[in-house]
């Protein structure tokens, strides 16, 4: 079974609960359009090296498509497709007027110069310009991705269509049209789906306890945030190693050792841990901020966290899920709790069109305040159908595309 069919399990399951029309769920089983390119770059000794990059659109039935680009050696047409699919649903999740769509180029960005990095990138943005556009499919960072990647593209994008087009891609700088609020936008998501969940369950923020697995931007977002909201970060980890303090560390202090050491091993007043044991820690809230298929059949049991948040993109397994609901588990999906960042992109894109910006202030009220109102409709559907929060967010996305197509004269 590979990546995209995986990913497909728990959207049937939903489509079977809610009894979803035939027609419709055939739709969205199957992505609009994937694209592959190839993207030849001068290097810097002379020599030309040519690329792979993809593009997936899994659906525009309720906007543009949205997603991220993402540089990784591992980058694969699968992989783009499930995050496309993932990324549809995440919108409609959260009732924003996108569809989803996302993109990468299998590249390993550490070993390229500065100049070959936006030599590789003006030279994607190129040959994916005919299918993106601020109207019909709207890029993001994502894995190896960041600000100054997306001012190359939108500057390549607007030299393309001979004027400024700040509308076309989100995660820019602030100079250059990009929202405040954005950087932080996607752990802010994972803390306001952690603090509903706590409060569904009765909790209070002071007497729970958290880890975090992962420490880059959504990671170490995640647990500045939820640490701002009382909750006592326990344990935390990046690619080289996981840090514990049943007395609690602190993530902005953490930050600072990233900074100086370039990891969060060997944090003064910490016990080193794997990344097995940070998993299996009993803690209220557990959040995987890292790679998909991080909690799989072979470790679900071990999990003794009351709530789960996916910061990640799918970083549970079909069968995991299984496991973790038998134990009553409370997991909170990827398609909601890391919608955060899609939605101040939404912000941003909104931003772009009026060329009119709004305070960090105001950017914060309003995710804080949608992903409230998303995870109340998705925690409601739950009771309703006597099923997980992954079902019900995925029945909440389904009547949302439904109700769409059969207006547009879909099926």
């Amino acid at each position: 079974m590979n990546l995209f069919e995986m990913a497909q399990i728990p959207l049937h399951k939903a489509i079977e609960v809610m009894k979803l029309d035939p027609n419709a769920a055939a739709i969205i089983d199957c992505p609009e359009r994937t694209l592959e390119v190839s993207i030849p770059v001068k290097m810097d000794d002379g020599t030309t090296k040519v690329f792979t990059g993809y593009r997936s659109q899994h659906s525009t039935i309720m906007g543009p498509a949205k997603g991220g680009i993402r540089y990784h050696q591992n980058v694969n047409m699968d992989e783009v497709k499930t995050l496309a699919f993932w990324m549809t649903c995440k919108c409609a999740v959260a009732n924003l007027p996108y569809g989803g769509g996302k993109g990468g180029i299998i590249v390993d960005p550490s070993k390229l110069s500065t100049g070959e990095l936006e030599r590789l990138t003006r030279g994607y943005i190129d040959r994916i310009a005919p299918i993106i556009g601020e109207k019909m499919d709207i890029p993001a960072p994502d894995m190896n991705t960041n600000a100054q990647i997306m001012g190359w593209m939108m500057d390549e994008y607007s030299k393309l269509k001979g004027q400024y087009e700040p509308g076309f891609i989100t995660g820019k700088p602030i100079c250059i049209g990009g929202s405040l609020g954005r950087t932080a936008a996607t752990g802010r998501g994972v803390m306001v789906a952690a603090g509903e969940a706590i409060k569904a369950l009765g909790i209070k923020p002071e007497e729970a306890t958290c880890a975090v697995q992962g420490f880059g931007n959504v990671g170490s977002w995640t647990a500045k945030l939820i640490h701002d909201l009382g909750v006592k970060i326990v344990a935390l980890s990046d690619v080289y190693g996981a840090i514990m303090n049943e007395g609690g560390l602190d993530p902005y202090e953490v930050e600072k050792h990233v900074q100086a050491t370039g990891s969060v091993v060997n944090f003064p007043g910490s016990k080193a841990i794997t990344n097995a044991e940070l998993l299996a820690m009993e803690v209220t809230v557990l959040a995987p901020c890292a790679m998909e298929l991080q909690i799989t059949k072979d470790n679900a049991a071990d999990v003794k966290a009351k709530i789960i948040v996916e910061g990640a993109n799918g970083p549970t397994t079909p069968e995991a899920d299984e496991i973790l609901d038998a134990k009553g588990i409370l997991v909170v999906p990827d398609i909601l709790a890391n919608g955060g960042g899609v939605t101040v992109s939404y912000f941003e894109w909104v931003q772009c069109l009026y060329r009119y910006f709004w305070t960090e202030e105001e950017v914060i009220e309003k995710q804080t305040q949608l992903m409230i109102g998303a995870f109340k409709n998705v925690y409601d559907m739950a009771k309703k159908y006597n099923v997980n929060m992954r079902t019900a967010a995925y029945i909440v996305a389904l009547n949302r595309l439904d109700e769409a197509m059969k207006f547009r004269g879909a099926y």
